[in-house]
């Protein structure tokens, strides 16, 4: 009996994949925002079971973010292989808001996932999504969307612009086309190239990233068109079928297997009901398809739902050894799990050198800070999971915080701190912010005498819940439960795109950069 997938293969905040085999590997890119490192790489040998691979972006020299707004920075990237290099195409959206679309666009190349990556090559702003087609007269083309900013509608979308790629001269040379308009689903993004049995196929990311999100194929017999659509498009969306448990289903991806069979990735949401909010972001998800008598791709499900069980290839399984749920800050370097927001981490604000066995961060910028700011978090992968940690700190202003966080983005978070108040001195108190709603639970304040304090969040479906232990045995919770689907792209107004993070942050407005010491850090999905 052949094993079968479940859906989603990357559970929480990891959107926008792009799938690429390399002999008997399967390797998985998703988009990362405004989290460093940027561009985050899966690893596979049976499609069913995936590792955390590492990262491409992990310096300043392939990406600053700092001033980024939410949800821009790393958009769409897209992972090929050819000659024994692995390419990788990345988007850094400046701006994201009103007419105008910053998008700068850059190639690195590397022989392994795990690098070293090449200095990046500056490509071109035209437009996000960028894609590379290795063409097999080893021409080498760039595909990305156009932007369109004269509209305010989806004219925004301009269309699938094309340009060759020098390699040897390391730039992009000849003419610029417009190979595609897009579909009547509009919004036309997301662009990848594959050719086959005398076709070159077109697949694209249609009718926006929300609800009525899908995969639309196109194909011609030549490269720079014309594109003649697929008579039964979308070939993938969850559109108008609320009763699905995969929503949001589009920006596909294609591979091959080594034994012939054919798989799609593609981002799915899973909402939070009644709220109808995806508070694990868009995921990574996979389908089987095949191609029909007339040359045209097909799930092999039948029609175009995504499934939330699919056959596997049948490749020998090949599981990774989990991830241990407690990380104590024994190790030199900081868990892979962790990102930090726009910059990457250095030893002048986290540390594990200064007190072994501990994490340290200095009290920088605020949670509505987009430059300097002292977080690590991780991604939320399940509604009913537990974050905890234990911290030492000693606050001597209400202007020095530190504590756990649940994080979508500057304008959106709760956060469980040991704070200072003039009256109580160190206490624990609970702040959220609601599209930049500002809410402090002053009546809330618990007086706070002991150097060591364990923080506790959990999320229980749509809720969640704080909890503070002196001890790390007997908790006492927090009177009041949160809603935790305002951590969505359904709920925010400023971002749109990532997904619910948990972390750990020091606050220092005073500028002194007061430190916090973290015992350890837990998480676990019950």
């Amino acid at each position: 009996m052949i094993e079968k997938i479940k859906n989603p293969i990357l559970s929480g905040f990891y959107p926008d994949p792009s799938i690429v085999r390399v002999n008997d590997d399967y390797y998985i890119a998703n988009s990362t925002f405004e989290w460093m490192p940027g561009v985050i790489f899966h690893h596979s040998k049976d499609l069913v079971n995936w590792e955390l691979a590492g990262y491409a972006l992990t310096s300043k020299k392939y990406i600053d973010m700092s001033g980024n707004p939410s949800s821009g920075g790393v958009w769409a990237p897209c992972l090929t292989y050819c000659d024994g290099l692995f390419y990788l195409i990345y988007s850094d959206l400046k701006t994201i808001r009103g007419p105008y679309k910053d998008a700068h666009n850059y190639l690195i190349t590397a022989p392994k996932i795990t690098g070293p990556w090449s200095d990046p090559i500056y490509l071109n702003s035209s437009g996000f999504d960028p894609s590379l087609f290795h063409d097999d007269d080893g021409k080498k083309w760039l595909v990305n969307m156009l932007w369109n900013h004269r509209y305010t509608d989806a004219r925004r979308f301009g269309g699938i612009i094309m340009q060759e790629y020098d390699p040897k001269a390391g730039k992009l040379v000849g003419p610029i086309k417009n190979i595609f308009a897009g579909t009547a689903l509009g919004k036309t993004e997301g662009p990848h190239i594959y050719k086959l049995n005398g076709y070159y196929y077109l697949m694209l990311a249609e009718g926006g990233t929300g609800i009525e999100h899908a995969v639309s194929l196109a194909r011609s017999k030549s490269l720079h068109g014309h594109y003649e659509i697929h008579p039964d498009n979308p070939i993938l969306t969850s559109k108008d079928k609320p009763h699905l448990a995969l929503q949001r289903a589009g920006h596909g991806c294609l591979v091959d297997t080594q034994n012939g069979q054919w798989y799609l990735v593609h981002l799915c949401g899973r909402p939070v009901m009644p709220q109808k909010r995806c508070v694990l972001g868009r995921e990574t998800a996979i389908q089987k398809v095949k191609w029909d008598n007339d040359g045209w791709l097909r799930l092999e499900a039948g029609g175009n739902d995504p499934q939330v069980e699919v056959p596997s290839p049948g490749l020998a399984p090949c599981s990774f050894k989990p991830q241990p749920m407690r990380d104590d800050f024994d190790d030199k370097t900081l868990n892979l799990y962790f990102n930090t927001l726009r910059i990457m981490p250095d030893e002048s604000w986290l540390t594990l050198k200064e007190r072994p066995g501990r994490l340290r961060m200095y009290g920088r910028e605020s949670l509505g800070s987009k430059f300097s700011q002292s977080l690590i978090a991780r991604r939320i992968t399940s509604l009913d999971c537990i974050a905890q940690t234990c911290v030492e700190f000693e606050p001597q202003t209400y202007q020095q915080a530190a504590g756990i966080v649940c994080f979508y983005d500057n304008h959106n978070f709760y956060y469980l701190k040991i704070t200072h108040d003039e009256n109580i001195g160190k206490c624990l108190t609970v702040c959220y912010n609601q599209n930049n709603k500002y809410t402090e639970l002053l009546e809330q304040q618990i007086s706070l005498k002991q150097k060591n304090c364990h923080l506790k969040a959990e999320i229980k479906y749509d809720k969640l819940y704080f909890s503070y232990s002196l001890d790390g045995k007997k908790w006492q919770t927090i009177e009041q439960a949160f809603d935790i689907t305002t951590l969505s792209d359904e709920f925010c107004l400023d971002g749109c795109f990532t997904g619910a993070m948990v972390g750990i942050c020091v606050q220092d407005l005073t500028g002194e950069r007061l430190n916090a010491d973290f015992d350890y850090f837990e998480y676990r999905v019950q």
